[in-house]
């Protein structure tokens, strides 16, 4: 039974109204955004209309502010945004779809003076658009606008993408745009590309910025904006339009060869049914030696299914397992396999990634492979390789481990252990320091270390070679 003490609503609401409401009125002092968002909630229970206007009002200053905000300060602007966001779904749309479709519409457009002003490296504040621009195809939905009207709003918002905000605002918006939308705008994107350009004189041109050919002009930047804008959009619509020729278009002989783009081009053909297409687009795909091109390999493979080459799809899914221990391509070729055949393939897929060059990468597969037995012989085999830099492939792969080859994670987590100590990287001490705890507590299940260090022995040599180093012993005391 959950005690009375826990915080949580029903334990909160043994309160009372009045005394949360006493409650709330004290957190809140000196705190802006509880206000506003205890402010947002009076307003939605009086009336959605004026609920509308108070998101308007707090739009438009958050769109006045010039206050840099840091990564200290990030979170109160993220809640603020996301409170108004949510104010706009799940309460003005509900009611009115039309002012709703404004209200997100003019979210979106603070996107750009957000982004300027502001510390986003970690993504939150980019999130929070990401989900209104979602909203915005279902309110569109909802608010069912002249579908021209929208298109219009459709392109002021794409040749003002300056961050990003507005990608994928077609595919969004393709139910709400219908055909007629949706050749509106094609239009007005085919208008943008023939328009005159005008061009400065030389005294007028802006540098922006210098290359190892010369200075960069804001009018060529510009330019190249455009036709970005233009590309982009027209394949957009016609992904929207089902119009395979009118995608193709969109790039030179030359760009179709780059693989990824061979790739989106033949899967777009297939779905037209024009396979032979298909094949040729990525046949003449130009590819570099080296790692595997998936996105082109699955078109490839879904191309050889197509033409009813069943046998080469095969051999095409064990070549991206054998050059990258692909476990979804290994997998695909499995399924495909008679019963008992699979069985002989595994065994030899498993023995291809024993000897794999990467040590890396092949204690990783056989990891997620559940093959534990293989990746601990490999790791007791081949410990000296071991590259302690990789804590994201060897963590992960330590906790498979423990429970059954001790050993083996032991010597995964020494090897993180080493790293961090003998590079010195104290960022990590943290980290290096439980790794030592977890080999305290797996040296009981060990047997036999073979040719290994024992524990103790090991904890010694630490001490010798680093016992200057405090913060990884106060760390792991």
């Amino acid at each position: 039974m959950t005690s009375k003490k826990t915080l949580n609503a029903t334990n909160l609401e043994a309160l009372g109204a009045e005394r949360l409401a006493a409650l709330l009125m004290e957190v809140s002092q000196g705190d802006a955004a509880i206000k506003r968002r205890l402010r947002l909630e009076l307003v939605s229970t009086e009336s959605p209309a004026e609920l509308g206007k108070e998101i308007r009002k707090r739009l438009a200053a958050i769109a006045r502010s010039r206050a840099f905000v840091d990564w200290r300060n990030r979170k109160g602007l993220v809640d603020d945004l996301e409170a108004q966001r949510r104010a706009i779904v799940d309460t003005v749309a509900k009611r009115f779809p039309s002012e709703a479709l404004e209200l997100v519409w003019q979210f979106l457009e603070l996107a750009r003076s957000v982004y300027e002003r502001s510390d986003d490296s970690s993504g939150t504040i980019a999130a929070v658009f990401r989900a209104a621009l979602g909203d915005l195809g279902e309110i569109a939905q909802a608010a069912r606008p002249d579908s021209r009207r929208l298109a219009d709003q459709v392109f002021r918002a794409l040749v003002q993408n300056d961050y990003g905000q507005y990608d994928d605002l077609i595919q969004v918006l393709r139910p709400a745009l219908g055909s007629v939308g949706l050749e509106h705008l094609k239009q007005r994107m085919v208008a943008l590309s023939a328009g005159p350009v005008r061009k400065p004189a030389a005294q007028e041109r802006q540098v922006v910025g210098w290359a190892s050919t010369g200075p960069i002009y804001a009018d060529e930047v510009a330019e190249r904006s455009r036709v970005s804008t233009v590309r982009l959009a027209l394949q957009d619509i016609a992904d929207a339009q089902g119009d395979v020729d009118a995608y193709v278009a969109q790039y030179e002989e030359r760009v179709r060869k780059v693989p990824k783009i061979a790739a989106q081009i033949a899967k777009r053909l297939l779905a037209a049914g024009r396979a032979e297409e298909a094949w040729r687009t990525v046949e003449a795909a130009e590819l570099r030696q080296g790692w595997p091109d998936f996105e082109w390999e699955d078109a490839r493979i879904e191309t050889l299914e197509a033409l009813g080459r069943g046998d080469a799809a095969q051999a095409a899914r064990w070549s991206c397992f054998e050059r990258a221990l692909s476990a979804r391509h290994l997998r695909d070729y499995l399924m495909r396999l008679p019963d008992f055949d699979d069985v002989e393939a595994e065994q030899r897929a498993l023995d291809h990634a024993e000897r794999y060059d990467s040590l890396l990468q092949a204690i990783s597969f056989l990891g997620s492979w559940r093959a534990l037995d293989r990746a601990a012989r490999l790791v007791t085999g081949r410990a000296k390789e071991l590259d302690g830099n990789h804590y994201e492939i060897l963590t992960p792969a330590a906790e498979a481990l423990a429970v059954k080859y001790p050993l083996a994670a032991t010597l995964l987590l020494r090897a993180m252990i080493d790293f961090s100590l003998t590079q010195s990287r104290s960022s990590r001490y943290g980290h290096a320091a439980r790794h030592l705890r977890d080999c305290a507590g797996l040296a009981s299940a060990i047997a036999d270390y073979g040719s290994f260090e024992t524990h103790d022995a090991y904890v010694a040599r630490l001490r010798r070679e680093h016992g200057r180093k405090t913060g990884f012993w106060s760390a792991a005391a």
